[in-house]
């Protein structure tokens, strides 16, 4: 048993590394919450979550007005009985993207210190399937870049080792969205994978109409092409296309990812750990996924997601979206266009406390 005996909460602002935008929104910033739990033998755990502008501070006020006094006195070993117990007590906002971020923050300081005991990293203490993943890069498909811009990178992108590359559509018209991806095929050649991302900006019918200008461009899936909500819809654009469909990011319990899946609506999972709740709740998105014959391919969090997709067997590829390296004093390994899971015991992240407490919002 280690019962917690301090648990604190504290939120770091961070700007976006460089200029990020979408169908629907822009990146304005990384609020970053942290969870920091020590236990009565003095071992420490860090855990974190994450908006991308918006809701940090509710998510704070969450954490340090309900959840961290439930945790003391809990024993930080019963993992699972901890996240259930913070579930039960927060009936009235769950399921929602609030609450689920502010467990997330508990449960990756939870596994911070369950692998800092075990001695081990969380890719094997979480399954130890692979030391690697295949990574794609998001950052040269962003919307507000023009064609140009965007075969410059995707070719960039690939000469130096990517393993695929993301490009973000959702134009005014379908047309242009298909001359900007044709482009970015016929520049990088027809074996490398190309994923593209509507981030949920599309109804029913512009979506079948897009996925059907799409199709002869052999893309990898076609990402959040609808409102989340709506598995409907989802269900009949997958059976209609021969894109894969990838949904995730905006899902926030398990039993949405399930329905996904028993529905046929999506054929790859981006569950994102702070979104879903934590690594708890994402391993059980994984496994249930796993069950279905479907890739885990992780949406942000690279630094963290790295040892999540590699514990898996289903861990597919991992995204490039650099953001933590303000306050980490060292980045992500990559080899071969993989991202190497870290061996140090823990989350396996190498924070730079002195920059977190210059950069923490009072």
């Amino acid at each position: 048993m280690a019962t917690v005996r301090k648990a604190e909460a504290f939120l770091v602002d961070l700007e976006v590394e460089q200029v990020r935008t979408d169908a629907v929104q822009a990146f304005l910033s990384q609020e970053t919450v942290f969870v920091e739990l020590t236990t009565d033998d003095g071992a420490v755990g860090l855990g974190y979550t994450y908006t991308i502008g918006t809701g940090g501070t509710a998510v704070l006020a969450l954490l340090r007005d309900h959840l961290l006094p439930r945790l003391v006195g809990a024993d930080a070993t019963r993992v699972e009985a901890v996240w259930h117990d913070l579930f039960a007590s927060t009936r009235a906002t769950t399921v929602g993207a609030i609450t689920s971020l502010a467990l997330a923050a508990v449960d990756t300081a939870l596994w911070d210190l369950r692998c800092i005991r075990a001695g081990e990293p969380l890719w094997r203490v979480a399954g130890g399937f692979q030391s690697r993943v295949p990574l794609y890069d998001t950052e040269t498909g962003w919307l507000h870049l023009n064609t140009d811009e965007l075969v410059a990178g995707a070719l960039k992108a690939r000469d130096a080792g990517w393993r695929g590359i993301k490009v973000k559509v959702g134009k005014p018209s379908g047309a242009e969205d298909a001359a900007r991806l044709a482009a970015v095929r016929e520049a990088v050649g027809p074996h490398f994978p190309v994923m593209v991302d509507a981030n949920q900006s599309m109804t029913l019918a512009e979506a079948l109409r897009r996925a059907e200008l799409f199709a002869p461009l052999g893309l990898t899936w076609l990402e959040e092409p609808l409102p989340a909500d709506d598995v409907a819809a989802h269900e009949r654009l997958a059976h209609a296309t021969n894109i894969p469909i990838a949904v995730g990011e905006s899902l926030y319990s398990v039993a949405q990812f399930r329905e996904y899946l028993h529905r046929g609506a999506a054929s790859v999972v981006q569950v994102d750990v702070a979104r879903i709740g934590g690594i708890t709740p994402w391993l059980k998105v994984a496994h249930t996924a796993e069950t279905f014959n479907a890739e885990v391919c992780p949406h942000f969090l690279m630094e963290l997601h790295v040892s999540l997709a590699a514990a898996v067997p289903n861990g597919r590829f991992v995204e490039h979206i650099p953001q933590l390296r303000a306050i980490t004093t060292g980045e992500m390994s990559v080899v071969d266009g993989c991202a190497v899971a870290p061996d140090m015991p823990g989350l396996g992240i190498a924070w730079n406390r002195d920059a977190m407490d210059d950069l923490r919002v009072a």
